[in-house]
């Protein structure tokens, strides 16, 4: 059986990484999106705080004098993002695997509280419409900005899949590229939804939206029989 080729539309760790090595795995990696923190004022801050991503965490970090946000409650989307969170001092209170969930927690439950969310400049609407829709208090500070970074894969490479963690990697490889035959492991729904329209039939969501969950789905699609 030929090696197994795999795309991963971003860096991954060491130990990611490792996994492909392990399972002699071909892998390439390439930043088809780049993050910039932006500078921002932490003066019109409300009671809780809500963060979609790691990387909002990581900016809100690079502010000066940021840790006196630790004292507020957090709502959060992503296990990773609860993490990198509570690792730095944050109470989470609640974490959901997808936006749409936590809208429904928090104006169902959660609705007399105000809220500061810290996003990206490519965010989806879900949570900010659902949060006006029902009338809570809440304002957006945009606290990282998203740019695509297009790269032309060589005709000459043949992957058998690819890894998607977000739609605006989706968008910046569609953007110079073509997917054929490749299976396209996408770390969760809304990543998925951005190759709806694109006639895409191997499309392979984890259960839960995290990188290494997708590492797990890659592994077992082609490795499926314990060795």
């Amino acid at each position: 059986m030929s090696q197994i080729s795999i795309l991963s539309t971003k860096t991954l760790s060491a130990e990611q990484r490792q996994v492909f090595l392990d399972a002699d795995f071909d892998l390439l990696e390439q930043d088809f999106i780049e993050i910039k923190n932006n500078l921002f004022e932490l003066n019109k801050i409300n009671n809780n705080l809500i963060f979609s991503s790691q990387n909002a965490v990581l900016s809100l970090m690079e502010q000066n004098g940021w840790e006196v946000l630790k004292t507020k409650p957090v709502f959060c989307v992503g296990i990773k993002t609860k993490e990198l969170l509570e690792a730095n001092g944050f109470t989470v209170d609640v974490y959901l695997d997808y936006a749409s969930e936590l809208a429904e927690i928090i104006t169902l439950i959660y609705n007399k509280e105000s809220y500061t969310f810290l996003s990206g400049n490519l965010r989806r609407e879900t949570l900010p419409k659902a949060l006006k829709d029902a009338g809570i208090t809440f304002n957006e500070i945009e606290v990282y900005e998203t740019k695509l970074a297009p790269f032309k894969i060589s005709d000459q490479e043949n992957f058998d899949g690819i890894m998607f963690f977000s739609p605006s990697a989706v968008e910046s490889y569609l953007s110079n590229n073509k997917i054929k035959k490749e299976v396209c492991f996408c770390i969760g729904t809304t990543t998925a939804s951005a190759l709806e329209g694109k006639k895409i039939k191997n499309i392979v969501i984890p259960e839960i939206p995290t990188i290494e969950e997708v590492i797990v789905e890659v592994l077992q699609h082609y490795k499926p029989i314990s060795e």
